[in-house]
């Protein structure tokens, strides 16, 4: 796993070198078109899950198109795939876990967090992410971990770092937790279907897991720490000095629709039915984040120093300075 996750950190480096080299258009560097009356298209990296709800909802309220950005979202399956997609210009901006960023910046991959993206609610029993299994599992607890297959969606990321950090808690040896990759959509079945004994999951995966019978034995972001920043909006440096206008507005667009989110939870709760695939029940009974305006930077040191311990880095830590801006 470690020589993937170096290969992933070379192809990133590559990629920024070739994007070094490009010129800008109007689309790519989103040119000040806004200033001059005109629309500028932005084209954001995400992943379709809960967290990103307040994106959608600011776009439908109008926070974007009124500081002349018209959003395009692009779908991957996690924040590691995001990430070459910004530092080569075929995102303006992306969404990606924290740990995924602080993985990019160690490897020295220019990238920089201008706008906040989700959190965990600090609810242990009930929150955005839980690791499942099935009803008749032997698995009780997160110390039963141990010995077992779980599903994360991105291996050596901030899923298989929190439920580490679980099982370390509840007395579990971390070292013995074997994990998979496997895409959110397709965990419940892959659970259901014995391919893993446990698969941490997000939102709406969750939810559609236990109404197929699962149960949650932990919620690895809340036990980590109760304010837990999970996820930001960041560009590149690159187009940040182009067009530090354009991130401005972006990141000004952004909180406010956090803000939004956050005040109104059954408008962000029905703006799910745009982009994911949710019957009613589900939607009803999901759990969402918690939007913040702000970075929590205690639970940023915390999620990086777990991170240093299991290795992610490498020899070089992350600057959160720099990259939390």
């Amino acid at each position: 796993m470690r020589r993937r996750s170096l290969g992933l950190a070379i192809a990133v480096v590559t990629v920024i070198g070739a994007a070094g080299c490009g010129s800008s258009s109007d689309e790519t560097s989103g040119s000040s078109a806004s200033d001059s009356g005109k629309t500028t298209q932005v084209k954001v990296g995400i992943i379709p899950i809960v967290d990103v709800a307040p994106l959608y909802l600011g776009q439908k309220k109008g926070f974007f198109s009124s500081r002349g950005i018209e959003l395009k979202m692009e779908s991957a399956q996690g924040g590691a795939a995001i990430i070459p997609g910004v530092v080569s210009g075929q995102f303006q901006f992306g969404f990606s876990n924290t740990t995924s960023l602080m993985i990019a910046q160690a490897k020295g991959v220019l990238v920089r967090s201008v706008a906040n993206g989700a959190a965990t609610t600090g609810n242990t029993t009930t929150d955005v992410t839980a690791v499942a299994v099935k009803e008749n599992s032997a698995i009780k607890s997160a110390r039963d971990l141990a010995g077992r297959t779980v599903a994360v969606n991105t291996l050596q990321n901030i899923g298989d770092t929190t439920v580490r950090e679980a099982v370390r808690k509840d007395g579990g040896d971390p070292s013995k937790v074997k994990f998979v990759e496997i895409a959110f959509d397709q965990m419940p079945a892959a659970l259901d279907g014995g391919q893993v004994d446990a698969a941490w999951m997000g939102e709406p995966a969750l939810t559609i897991a236990k109404s197929q019978g699962a149960r949650a034995v932990t919620s690895p972001f809340a036990e980590t720490d109760s304010k837990l920043t999970v996820a930001t909006y960041f560009t590149s440096p690159q187009l940040a000095k182009e067009n530090p206008d354009l991130v401005k507005k972006f990141a000004e667009a952004m909180t406010e629709s956090l803000t939004y989110a956050s005040a109104h939870p059954d408008e962000a709760r029905q703006i799910l039915t745009t982009y994911t695939k949710i019957d009613g029940k589900v939607l009803k009974n999901l759990t969402l984040p918690n939007w913040p305006a702000q970075y929590d930077m205690a639970s940023l040191e915390k999620l990086a120093s777990l991170g240093e311990q299991d290795g992610l880095f490498g020899d070089k830590k992350p600057d959160l300075k720099t990259l939390f801006q």
